[in-house]
């Protein structure tokens, strides 16, 4: 890990490019695919979880395409389809064959798609405020993917994210800002969901049939107050997954592992550990 960019950690080859990822090296595995924002890491994202998971389990947290400081293909077209073949190709290159997975938003529709296609590889699954259904688009989704950067406009996104303002600290607000101006952050955030937007909604939703065919016993979270993902996008998960239950925290946004860190991860712990 950089002393100076603790969102930089190990990189290895998945596929035609290096993917940037955060490896605690011991335990089961637990796959943590962040979300969509601007300027994310999986360090951005996690790094308030990883302490609590990582005595437990093996906490595996990569930058997906496009994302973060994974290394950026010229011409590289950023779909699900994409994002699939680098978590697989990821695991394989970790000589991993089965992990759970923890998807947030974005990532949540990543997991559930692992899940549909690589049901070999998957053992439980965990969805925070998760994409994977259609939904009509949000003023707060609208906002996050057609983000330009201004600090402004971050200190705008961070408190759509959150219930409890006090944590869109100006701190970290200058910090996701100055990482969305990162070079190439900004040029292919912009290339993946533009307008018309609720066409990306559309392109992270699976079939509900698919859906309905997921075995894995799976937990969904989300918080009440949630702006970018409604709730009812987790009341849908439920009554499609068979195998699944769901918490939601009230006064909370979209950012649960963040202001709830420590409920979330022992909901994760006792999840995983049953």
């Amino acid at each position: 890990m950089s002393a100076q960019r603790p969102e930089i950690a190990n990189s290895i080859q998945t596929g035609s490019f290096r993917t940037n990822y955060h490896d605690t090296r011991q335990g089961a595995p637990v796959l943590l695919l962040h979300g969509s924002g601007p300027g994310v890491t999986a360090w951005a994202n996690w790094n308030k979880v990883f302490p609590y998971l990582k005595e437990s389990y093996r906490v595996i947290a990569p930058d997906m395409a496009g994302f973060g400081f994974t290394e950026r293909v010229e011409g590289a077209v950023y779909n699900m389809n994409l994002w699939v073949r680098q978590a697989v190709d990821l695991m394989d290159a970790l000589g991993i064959e089965k992990a759970s997975l923890v998807g947030n938003s974005f990532g949540g529709a990543l997991a559930l798609t692992l899940a549909i296609r690589y049901p070999q590889r998957v053992d439980k699954l965990a969805l925070m405020g998760s994409m994977g259904v259609s939904f009509p688009l949000t003023y707060g989704l609208d906002r996050v993917w057609g983000y330009t950067p201004s600090q402004a406009n971050m200190e705008e996104l961070l408190e759509i994210f959150t219930y409890d303002h006090s944590f869109a600290t100006q701190a970290l607000i200058k910090t996701r800002y100055e990482s969305s101006t990162q070079p190439g952050f900004q040029e292919s955030f912009s290339s993946m969901f533009p307008e018309p937007r609720q066409k990306g909604v559309e392109g992270m939703a699976g079939s509900q049939q698919y859906i309905r065919d997921i075995q894995n016993e799976t937990l969904i979270i989300h918080g009440r107050e949630d702006r970018v993902i409604p709730l009812e996008t987790s009341l849908k998960l439920l009554s499609l997954i068979p195998n699944s239950q769901l918490h939601v925290f009230g006064k909370c946004g979209h950012w649960t592992q963040i202001e709830r860190t420590e409920d979330f991860a022992n909901l994760l712990l006792s999840f995983f550990g049953r």
